[in-house]
């Protein structure tokens, strides 16, 4: 691939979205500045980073003659040698970003994010991996300063979940979030086994991008929405007040129910959020459907029906099917250390999409 040529065109690119957005009759249409706005962050983020590239690719050259150098100090060659794998590395992961954006966009990609964990096969062991993977998204979320607000939770009996869904705000959520869409089998041996015998469970994770107002109009007569009282362990100021709100969206037969807030304002407003955005990737999987052929056999399709990654605690190991990658961090992992997975899985993607465009 040919990037400064590619990065000269997206300057013009560039140029035109300025102008676009300057002019205050642009937002009339919010749809159309929203894209807009979206377009201009991902552009000027890839200029800063294809900036870094010329730097990192200069600073690579200078160690490599450095440490090929026999004239030099050994101390000097072995600092030189070490600071090489570094640039290199950096190099992999700018050359990531910017390959990303001279692909064609993917409109979801700086979307804020809505992700559904639900317990699968395997009793209240499958409902404690649920908050784990809850627990291990929310500590990724924070390495990366994105926020994690509740939308609905539903507890199980030892502390697990059956069920929860929550929004994920920050710089492009979705792009990085939405590998992780499928079945997520746990292998280990659960707190309540006495024999000690290793147990599979599983838990689905959906990854949706969230829709703005713009994007999904939802009429009020499509809408049947009751409230009852909030459901929970007793004495929390949620379950004094009938503010769980659950709403049905009657032309598709999808309910939403939020319970995370006192205020039935609120909980409507999330349970809608929830809402638009599950109608948002319905629309958008029954267009995609139309070219499923030309997608079906790469990286990150969404498919909540396929079993993306298993997490096997008695071998330390996580291995994500997709892309035949096997990491023995699991601990790690867990504690949010997803980037070496998101990365591998973004990577092959990538080249999938670059292969396709060849």
């Amino acid at each position: 691939m040919n990037i400064p040529a590619h990065v000269e065109r997206l300057r013009k690119r560039f140029e035109e979205v300025e102008r676009e957005l300057s002019d205050p009759r642009v937002f009339a249409d919010q749809r159309r500045a929203a894209e807009l706005s979206r377009e201009h962050r991902r552009l000027r983020q890839m200029f800063h980073n294809y900036a870094e590239l010329e730097k990192v690719e200069r600073d690579l050259r200078e160690n490599q003659a450095l440490s090929a150098d026999e004239k030099a100090e050994p101390e000097l060659r072995e600092m030189a040698a070490a600071e090489v794998e570094l640039l290199k590395e950096r190099r992999q992961k700018l050359l990531l970003e910017i390959q990303s954006v001279i692909l064609p966009p993917d409109p979801n990609e700086s979307r804020n994010t809505i992700v559904e964990i639900r317990a699968g096969a395997g009793g209240q062991e499958a409902a404690l991996f649920a908050a784990d993977l809850y627990r291990m998204y929310v500590r990724y979320a924070e390495e990366r300063g994105w926020k994690v607000e509740p939308i609905d939770t539903s507890p199980s009996d030892l502390g697990g979940l059956k069920e929860v869904i929550f929004s994920v705000t920050g710089e492009d959520v979705f792009r990085r979030l939405r590998y992780e869409s499928g079945v997520h089998r746990v292998q280990r041996v659960p707190v309540t086994e006495a024999s000690g015998r290793i147990h599979t469970s599983t838990a689905t994770v959906a990854v949706l991008p969230e829709a703005e107002e713009v994007d999904i109009e939802i009429k009020p007569e499509d809408l049947e929405i009751t409230v009852c009282r909030a459901s929970g362990p007793g004495g929390q100021g949620v379950n004094t007040t009938d503010s769980a709100v659950q709403i049905v969206h009657k032309p598709s037969g999808m309910m939403v129910r939020c319970a995370d807030e006192r205020s039935q304002l609120k909980n409507k407003a999330k349970a809608l959020r929830v809402l638009r955005s599950r109608l948002l990737s319905q629309r958008q999987e029954e267009e995609a459907a139309k070219y499923a052929a030309q997608r079906r056999s790469q990286v990150g399709t969404g498919e909540r029906n396929e079993r993306i990654r298993t997490y096997n605690f008695p071998q330390n190991r996580v291995s994500d099917h997709r892309i035949n990658l096997t990491l023995y961090n699991l601990p790690a992992v867990m504690e949010g250390g997803l980037e070496p997975l998101i990365e591998a899985l973004m990577a092959h993607d990538i080249e999938e999409r670059l292969k396709t465009l060849a």
